[in-house]
């Protein structure tokens, strides 16, 4: 007995012997240009900080990468959430893929995010864009105590005071009006005075 929920035009002989892909968690490019003209996709993202004895943020990183036409921009650890997978092991995932093995990630003990960021791909709805697709960011400050050696397509983390990173010419190089994020972020953990 099928407990599935059909869609209005859907016909069970549409889709002769659909094998499974040997990842779940993953979409093909363009399954996943598919699904981001339908659905809007959930994201992690982590300002990465480094704090002091008494837990107060005296570093902030910001990623350096070039984007799609080649222009140098700042932006922070992000990533989509896999099927399946928990919002941690999603953030740790990115922190792991953006700053390397050895950052050595503090995750939070909470999944409550300091925000949650909608990006749309039409400017003006939302103070964040992604050209892309319509997103949902949950986004958390994440102490690291390691070494960042960049990885994938960032090509170095540049550490900051928390000054610096609220600044408004930082906030000019980020992508997506993550500027703002990061002063959200700053601000909930009490690092802007």
């Amino acid at each position: 007995m099928s407990v599935r929920t059909p869609d209005p035009d859907w016909n069970p002989d549409d889709e002769p012997g659909v094998r499974p892909p040997a990842n779940p968690g993953w979409l093909t490019d363009l399954e996943l240009a598919e699904v981001r003209g339908r659905l809007p996709l959930l994201y992690v993202e982590a300002v990465p900080v480094r704090v002091d004895g008494l837990g107060q943020v005296v570093e902030v990183g910001v990623l350096l990468r070039a984007n799609a036409v080649g222009e140098m921009t700042r932006t922070l650890v992000s990533g989509r959430v896999m099927y399946g997978e928990t919002l941690r092991d999603a953030l740790f995932r990115h922190l792991e893929k953006d700053l390397g093995p050895m950052a050595f990630p503090l995750l939070p003990t909470s999944a409550v995010p300091f925000a949650v960021a909608e990006y749309f791909p039409m400017p003006g709805i939302s103070q964040f864009t992604d050209e892309r697709q319509h997103a949902v960011s949950l986004a958390y400050v994440v102490p690291v105590t390691g070494t960042c050696e960049p990885r994938q397509d960032a090509l170095e983390v540049t550490w900051m005071t928390p000054a610096e990173a609220a600044s408004e010419s930082v906030a000019a190089e980020m992508e997506g009006g993550r500027g703002s994020l990061v002063r959200q972020g700053l601000a909930s953990v009490g690092a802007l005075r």
